[in-house]
C-alpha cells in the first residue's frame, strides 16, 4: 500500500453509524479509513491526527521507514504517493527488495518496529504539533491543513534548545460572506451588525474576505451605496423560469471587498423585507437571485486584479442565503467546480425558515432530483384547511442537511434549537447533524459602543471613572420630564414591541412595578396595540414612565448609559446585543435566562467575592412573578448595597465582547470545516 496525498487520522472521534471505516482506537495509535465516507468531530478540542500531504518528490511509495525518517528530518518534506491508496503507519507492507536492504538483525524479527507518531493538539494558536521520533533521531514538525492540500514550512530555530523547530505559516482562507444585510449599508437588526464587523475583524487577520448583499436603494438607503462603483459585469442566472440579469458595484473597505447585487426587485420604497402592507411577496425571488450571484462573484470578478476563485468558504446566513451549500452541492460540485469549497451556515433566527409552497421548487434553479433536501411538510395540526396537504419547500432546511458545517450566534441556543420547545419543527433535523453544530456569541463595535468616547451621550466614563455614568442619568431625566432623583433606580427596555421580546410580561408586570419607588423607559416599535398601551402608560404614571416609539439610535446609546438596569424578557433570544451593550456602558441587565442571555450574564452571587461576582441577573422561568422577583432583588441590592453595585457595573464593563474575540473563534470552525471532505455532493464530482 502507498500513502493518500492527504491522510487525516484522529483519536476520540465520532462516526456516523454508517460508516464502514470505524475502527477500534488504542491511545496513540494511527488509524486510516478505508472509506470515502464522512467523519464527524466529537466536541473535545483533543485532536489527535497525522497529516501527509502528496508533494512531488521523485522517489514514490513504498519506501522503508528509515528513509522517512531521514527525509522528515533533513528536507522538511513528507513522503508522498498513488492518491487513491490510504494505509495505517501500523499496517505498512514491507516490499521483497527493501525487504534485502534491512540488516540481518531486522529480518529475524517477526515484526518490524515502526515510527511511533504522537500528535498533540496545541492550544493557543490552534496548531498541531507532530513528534516523529525513531531508535535514532528526533524531530518536531508543526503542520495544519489547506483546503489546496499544500502545506509550507519555514526554518526557526530556537535559542534553548539543540533542535530546530519548523513553523508553519499562518493557513488563511478566501471567505464569501452571503448575507441579506449588512451594516452599514443595510439594517434591520442583529444579522446587520455582524455582516457588518466580523469580516472586517477576520481580514485583519489575514484572510481574503468579501461580502455579498443587495443594493437596496429604497431613497432612505440611496447615500449608503454613494462609494460603490460599477465593476461592469454582467451575469445572467437561470431561475423563474428564464435568465435574470444582475449587475454588481463593489466599494473596498477596511480591508474587505463589499460587493452589492444590483437588481430592480432591490430598488422599491419600504423596508428590506416588507413595506407597510407586510412582507414582500417576492422574497423568494429576490434571494433566489442573490444566492445564484454569490456562487458565480468568487469565478468571475477580479477584485483587486484576481478572483478569488473555487477554493472559498461560503459563510452563509439564514435563509436568505440558505440556497448557497445547495447550489454548490447540486450545480456545482457535480461538474468538477467548487469541489475544494466548504460552508458553513450561521443560523441568527430559527423562526425564519424561508417558507413557500412546494411548486416554487422548479423556480429556484436546482435539479428535479434535489427536491427532497428542500421538501418539508407541515403536520396536520398545522395546515390551514382540509385539502391542504402541507407540502412546502423549506430553503433553511435545505441549507441544514447540505452545509458542511452549522453555527448559531451563542451557545446556548444551538443547544436550545435541538429541542421540541426551540426548535421551529427542525429540532430532530439539527439533532442529527449535532457533531457539526457549534455557538460562538456575537461580538459588538467596541469603538462605536464605548462610553469614554461616544459622541451619543452627554457624558464619556470609563470603568476608573463613572462619575459620567450618573451624569448620564440626570440628563437622561432631565431630557424625557422625570424628576432627577440619583437614588431612584432607572429601568430600560430598548427593542422591538413584540411577543418574542416579552414585552406582554412588561406590560403585564407594570402596574405592580410602579408601585414602587422606580422610574421606567420604554423605547421600540412594533406592535400597534403595545405602542397605544405606551402612550396610555406615560399619561397615567407622569412621575414614573415614559414611552418612545420607534428608533433612534442616539437616544438608545443614551438610555443604555443613563439606565441603572436593562430589562430583556426574551421568549428566546439567539444571542441579544442590547445586554452586551448594558454591559459595556455600566447598566446592569436583568434578562430571562434563555439563549444568548444565558451565556453572556451571569447571575449576581454576593458571597462569592469580597465584592461578590456576577454581572447582572437571570429569571426563569419566563412568568410575571419571576420577572418581579429578580427586578426587586436587583433594587434592593442598587439601593442597599453601593459597593456590591458598583462591583457589579465594574465586571460588566471589564468583560471582552469585541469581535476580536468572536473571529478567533470562528477560525476555529472554519479549520474544523476544511478538515473534511464537502458534506453533500461529493460524490457526483468524483
Amino acid at each position: 500500500m502507498v500513502l493518500s496525498a492527504t491522510l487525516s487520522a484522529r483519536c476520540c472521534c465520532r462516526w456516523q453509524p454508517s460508516d464502514p471505516g470505524r475502527r477500534q482506537l488504542g491511545v496513540g495509535s494511527i488509524v486510516v479509513f478505508l472509506h470515502q465516507g464522512r467523519r464527524r468531530r466529537c466536541g473535545s478540542l483533543t485532536l489527535r491526527r497525522c497529516v501527509l500531504e502528496k508533494n512531488k518528490r521523485e522517489k514514490p511509495l513504498p519506501i522503508s521507514l528509515e528513509e522517512t525518517a531521514e527525509n522528515l528530518e533533513d528536507e522538511n518534506t513528507l513522503p508522498s504517493g498513488k492518491i487513491e491508496d490510504l494505509v495505517s503507519l501500523h499496517d505498512v507492507d514491507v516490499s521483497k527488495k527493501e525487504a534485502k536492504d534491512l540488516d540481518e538483525h531486522e529480518q529475524t524479527q517477526s515484526e518490524v518496529t515502526y515510527i511511533e507518531k504522537e500528535v498533540e493538539y496545541v492550544g493557543e494558536e490552534d496548531r498541531i504539533l507532530t513528534k516523529v521520533t525513531d531508535k535514532k533521531k528526533e524531530a518536531d514538525v508543526d503542520t495544519e491543513e489547506q483546503t489546496q492540500t499544500k502545506v509550507t514550512f519555514t526554518n526557526d530555530k530556537k535559542e534553548d534548545g539543540d533542535n530546530g523547530e519548523q513553523r508553519l505559516t499562518k493557513v488563511t482562507y478566501n471567505i464569501v460572506f452571503v448575507t441579506a444585510e449588512a451594516a452599514p449599508y443595510s439594517k434591520t437588526g442583529g444579522l446587520g451588525d455582524v455582516c457588518g464587523s466580523l469580516p472586517i475583524a477576520l481580514a485583519t487577520h489575514g484572510h481574503r474576505v468579501m461580502v455579498l448583499s443587495p443594493r437596496y436603494l429604497n431613497r432612505t438607503l440611496d447615500k449608503n451605496y454613494a462609494s460603490a462603483k460599477d465593476l461592469g459585469k454582467r451575469i445572467r442566472v437561470s431561475c423563474f423560469g428564464g435568465e435574470q440579469e444582475v449587475a454588481f458595484f463593489h466599494e473596498y473597505r477596511a480591508g474587505v471587498d463589499w460587493v452589492f447585487v444590483d437588481h430592480p426587485s432591490y430598488k422599491r420604497p419600504g423596508s428590506l423585507y416588507g413595506d407597510e402592507n407586510g412582507t414582500f411577496g417576492d422574497n423568494q425571488f429576490r434571494y433566489t437571485l442573490l444566492c445564484h450571484a454569490a456562487c458565480e462573484a468568487p469565478l468571475v470578478l477580479p477584485l483587486g486584479g484576481y478572483t478569488y476563485g473555487e477554493n472559498c468558504l461560503f459563510l452563509v446566513n439564514d435563509w436568505h442565503a440558505g440556497l448557497v451549500p445547495i447550489l454548490l452541492a447540486a450545480k456545482y460540485r457535480p461538474h468538477g467546480v467548487y469541489k475544494d469549497a466548504r460552508s458553513i451556515l450561521v443560523i441568527h433566527n430559527l423562526a425564519h425558515q424561508g417558507v413557500e409552497p412546494a411548486i416554487t421548487y422548479g423556480n429556484l434553479g436546482l435539479p428535479p432530483q434535489w427536491y427532497g433536501a428542500l421538501e418539508w411538510v407541515f403536520p396536520n395540526w398545522a395546515r390551514k384547511h382540509a385539502l391542504d396537504r402541507g407540502e412546502t419547500v423549506n430553503i433553511l432546511k435545505g441549507a441544514i442537511v447540505t452545509t458542511d458545517r452549522i453555527l448559531t450566534v451563542s451557545q446556548g441556543y444551538a443547544w436550545e434549537i435541538t429541542t421540541a420547545e426551540g426548535g421551529q419543527g427542525l429540532n430532530e433535523l439539527l439533532s442529527c447533524r449535532e457533531s457539526v453544530l457549534d455557538g460562538i456569541t456575537n461580538g459588538i463595535d467596541v469603538d462605536v459602543w464605548n462610553p469614554a468616547s461616544d459622541k451619543h451621550i452627554p457624558f464619556n466614563y470609563s470603568v476608573d471613572d463613572l462619575s459620567g455614568k450618573h451624569l448620564c442619568k440626570a440628563a437622561l431625566q432631565k431630557d424625557l420630564g422625570l424628576s432627577v432623583r440619583p437614588d431612584c433606580p432607572l429601568i430600560g427596555f430598548i427593542g422591538r414591541l413584540d411577543y418574542q421580546k416579552g414585552t406582554d410580561i412588561i406590560l403585564s408586570a407594570m402596574p405592580e412595578l410602579l408601585q414602587d419607588d422606580v422610574q421606567f423607559i420604554m423605547l421600540g416599535s412594533g406592535d400597534p396595540a403595545t405602542e397605544q398601551w405606551m402612550r396610555w402608560a406615560e399619561s397615567a404614571y407622569r412621575d414614573k414612565f415614559r414611552g418612545w416609539i420607534g428608533f433612534n439610535e442616539p437616544i438608545s446609546h443614551h438610555i443604555t448609559a443613563g439606565c441603572d438596569i436593562i430589562l430583556m424578557p426574551s421568549r428566546f433570544e439567539p444571542c441579544g446585543l442590547n445586554q452586551l451593550y448594558a454591559m459595556r456602558y455600566g447598566s446592569v441587565p436583568v434578562v430571562h435566562c434563555t439563549g444568548g442571555l444565558r451565556d453572556t450574564v451571569e447571575t449576581f452571587n454576593p458571597f462569592a467575592d469580597e465584592d461578590g461576582a456576577g454581572t447582572g441577573w437571570t429569571f426563569s422561568p419566563l412568568s410575571k412573578e419571576s420577572m418581579l422577583a429578580a427586578l426587586r432583588t436587583a433594587i434592593k441590592t442598587y439601593r442597599e448595597h453601593k459597593s456590591s453595585w458598583e462591583g457589579l457595573m465594574k465586571r460588566g464593563m471589564l468583560k471582552d465582547f469585541s469581535w476580536e474575540r468572536a473571529a478567533v473563534q470562528y477560525e476555529q470552525i472554519m479549520e474544523w470545516a476544511v478538515l473534511d471532505p464537502p458534506y453533500a455532493g461529493r460524490d457526483a464530482a468524483l
